[in-house]
Parts: structure tokens; sequence; C-alpha cells
């Protein structure tokens, strides 16, 4: 299919990129990988009049220790995210989880920072940035802010970032000696999820749902049953709970109910082993 047509502007900096946000306001959208927004225009789901390119600002690639917390920058592509010793060593289950996005031609192209910023609740990155707790930093006309990864997702691809707003960067907190788990079932290695769950277990529990919902989900009622010293087994009993999964070609909403139940006792068995 074809996308409608628009004018294309390639961005030198954040600054022009969001003076071109601030002008175009709504009609613009940002493009990084495009492996989220370029489908959408295909499909004519998404029709802006004004592409903004900011795929070549290399300021906004980069993982650096922050001392509590390991700093992302937005335009980071998967395979770096994949590939970081850092977050190998501080934040394994988000190094993990880019290692299973797509194929190696959408983690040479994709950005982590497109696909959080998308918001789609059957994306897998998302999910971990949930599960660990993790904070955006938005940019726009008023300066930067940080927004709680639980108060990052709105609904069926909106999020809390304002139209003359880009996210240039993500935090995760360091879990040393943690334990983690990324469960994943799919047709195909490079499908979505069909149900997805991120684990992470030191101390507290971290556990965030994909595809159950329409936004990635905290399974807040498994979390709270693992706190109060229930087995993965009983605590996975709860994982369907107040979720509203899809029905599709794919699985059936009652399908994806007892299959995240089956993904989370795996996962938090996993973590446990590995904390």
């Amino acid at each position: 299919m074809i996308p409608s047509a628009f004018d294309y502007v390639r961005a030198a900096s954040v600054d022009e990129a969001l003076a071109q946000l601030a002008e175009h306001g709504d009609e613009a959208k940002l493009l990084a990988g495009g492996h989220s927004l370029l489908p959408l225009m295909k499909l004519r789901l998404a029709a802006p009049t004004v592409l903004i390119d900011i795929g070549r600002l290399r300021d906004l690639s980069y993982v650096r220790d922050g001392g509590n917390h390991v700093a992302v920058g937005a335009l980071t592509r998967h395979r770096d995210v994949e590939v970081s010793d850092l977050l190998r060593a501080e934040v394994p289950l988000l190094a993990h989880t880019a290692g299973l996005v797509g194929d190696p031609q959408v983690r040479h192209r994709g950005t982590i920072g497109g696909s959080v910023a998308h918001g789609d609740p059957a994306s897998d990155l998302p999910a971990v940035v949930l599960a660990l707790g993790g904070t955006l930093v938005a940019r726009g006309p008023g300066g930067e802010r940080e927004i709680a990864a639980g108060e990052f997702f709105h609904g069926f691809l909106e999020t809390a970032l304002a139209p003359d707003e880009m996210l240039t960067e993500i935090r995760l907190p360091k879990r040393p000696g943690a334990g983690w788990s990324y469960q994943k079932f799919n047709r195909r290695a490079q499908d979505w999820a069909i149900v997805g769950v991120a684990a992470v277990r030191n101390g507290g529990a971290g556990v965030a749902l994909v595809n159950m919902g329409s936004t990635p989900l905290r399974a807040t009622a498994v979390e709270q049953a693992l706190a109060s010293g229930a087995s993965p087994a009983d605590a996975a009993a709860h994982a369907a709970e107040g979720t509203e999964p899809p029905d599709d070609l794919n699985g059936s909403a009652d399908y994806r109910r007892h299959l995240v139940q089956v993904l989370v006792r795996r996962a938090l068995e996993e973590a446990g082993a590995r904390g």
C-alpha cells in the first residue's frame, strides 16, 4: 500500500526537531527507524502531512552509566542495546529482550525510543521498561520532564508525550543481583508476541505483560501475591486479573488468559533461579 502525501524534513538537532513539531503540531510525526510509523502510514492508519526525520541525531544514541541507573538515548538501535556491556551487566533483562525484537534488519534500524514512544501493547521493550520501573525523559518547549513508566502509556498507541514533545532518554534503575526473565510466545521468531511477560525479582518483583490489553500492563495482582509470600505458581494464577486481551486470528481472549498464566509462572521460576 502507498501512504498519503507528506512533506519531509531532516532535523539537524533536537532543537530543530522540536521547532518543527511546534510549527506543525498534530500534523507532524517524528521518524526514527520507521519500523513502527511507516506500516501505519502504508495502511493509512496514520496520515501525517510532515515527517521530521531524527534518525541521524547521533547525540541521542548512547548507553551511559548514570550512577544508580543506566541511561539509554532514545535513538539507540536495538542491536546496540542488545550488545551493550553496561546493560548486560546492570540491566540484563533489557539487553536480552532487545535481541528478541523482530529480525536482524529490524534490530539494526529500529530504536528503543521509537518502540517505547509508539506504545504498542504487542511490543517487547515497553513492557520491559515498565517491569523495571523505568523513567522516560521528554523534551519540549518548556524544557525536560521525567515521566514514570507506569504513567506513560495511556491507551492504544497513546502515551503521555504532548504533540510538541519528543522522547530523548530512557532511564533504567540498576538491579544488581536481580533475577530476571522474558517469556515470549509467538508463531515465528520475528513475529509480534501473542503474549509476552517481563519479570524482574530483587526483594520485590516487577512483572509486566505484552498484548494483554490496550497498553503494556503491570501485573499488579501477581506482584501483590508474591509480596504476600505466594509461590510462583500461585502468584501466576492471578496473571489475567485486570487485563482485557485482544481476540484475533492469533488467539482468542480466553486463550491469552490461559497462556499468560503459563508464561508468568515460567518467568517467575526462571527469575528466581537467576536471582
